[in-house]
Formats: structure tokens, sequence, C-alpha cells
């Protein structure tokens, strides 16, 4: 007798339950068994589509880094738009959203997971690394602009730019940090 309900795009409500119980109850929560609740179907639906519950992780977060590619290209487009420290700041605070925030907790919680994504290609932490590159590129973008310094270490600004922010909103059950908090780090980070 089958339980729960239909599920029109299985991947993405699975993807769109676990991102609840992860924002929800953390990674120490994270199961199948909480996925497949949460999404109201049976646990053989993540089993049918995923080898396994890493490999439906490893899938949950390389879905997540190809959203910051959007994001990306977004950035690269407004260089030389607005000013650097508004844009870098938006970016941020888009970029370290609670769903963000947790997925890092979550690849840094899970060894199985970070050897999926190793086997995968995916390189240092996950959403870290992806935002340090974004960062990198829309830097360098308004260096060629000049309204980022010609001798601008750009390998130095955006790790920089990206760890500061992370800690802003790294408390996962804190309210997020106010715009203000956000763009003066940028400007800090910025000037020197």
């Amino acid at each position: 007798m089958p339980t729960g309900t239909a599920l029109r795009d299985a991947r993405e409500q699975l993807f769109d339950a676990a991102e609840r119980v992860l924002l929800r109850d953390g990674s120490s929560a994270l199961t199948s068994r909480a996925v497949t609740t949460e999404a109201g179907c049976a646990k053989g639906v993540l089993h049918r589509h995923f080898a396994d519950f890493d490999a439906f992780l490893a899938d949950l977060v390389m879905d997540r880094i190809a959203r910051i590619d959007n994001q990306a290209a977004a950035l690269r487009d407004s260089a030389g738009t607005g000013t650097v420290a508004d844009n870098l700041t938006g970016a941020l605070t888009e970029l370290f959203g609670p769903v963000a925030v947790a997925i890092v907790a979550l690849v840094t919680s899970r060894d199985g997971l970070r050897a999926r994504l190793r086997q995968a290609g995916v390189a240092g932490i996950p959403i870290v690394t992806e935002a340090t590159a974004m960062i990198a590129s829309y830097l360098v973008a308004e260096r060629e602009r000049g309204r980022v310094a010609p001798d601008a270490d750009i390998n130095t600004l955006a790790p920089t730019l990206v760890g500061a922010a992370h800690l802003l909103f790294a408390d996962r059950k804190g309210t997020p940090p106010e715009a203000e908090a956000v763009h003066k780090v940028v400007t800090t980070v910025i000037r020197s």
C-alpha cells in the first residue's frame, strides 16, 4: 500500500524538505527518514532517486552551488553600477541566507558527504569556495573599470570578505546582521 503523496518533482521536493529539516532542527537531525517524513512521502522515494543518503546530500549541495553560479553572473553584471561596497554588501547578504549557512555546517559535520563532494570534484568548503570565486570575479571586473585599486590583492580580499561575512551570519539561531554591519565589514576590508 503506497504511503504519502505523489511527488511531481521528487528531487526538488526532497531538497526543499531537507532544507526545512536542516533549518528547523540542524544538521544532526537530517536523516533520510526526517527528509521523507517532511516531504510527505515513503522513504523508498529518496532511494529510488539517489544511491544513498550521502549521494542525496551531495546532490543537494551541488544544486545549491549551481544557484551561486547564477548569483555570480548577476554580481559580475552589476560591475560599474552602484557602489562597490553596496554591491558586495547585497551579494554577501543574499549569499549567506539561512540555507547557505546551514549547508556549510552540514558539510563540515559529515565526513561521508565531504568525501562524496571531493569525488564529484568539489574543492574546499562548498558554498564558501564558490562565494570566494564569485567575489573575486566581481572585484576583477571592478578593477578593470578602475573602481578597485589596480594593485588590490584580489586573492586576499575575496576570501577575507567571504570569511568575515560568514562569521556575521554564522549564528544559525540568532537574527541575521543588519545591512549596516555587513556594509561596515565590506568597507573596512576593501579600504585596507
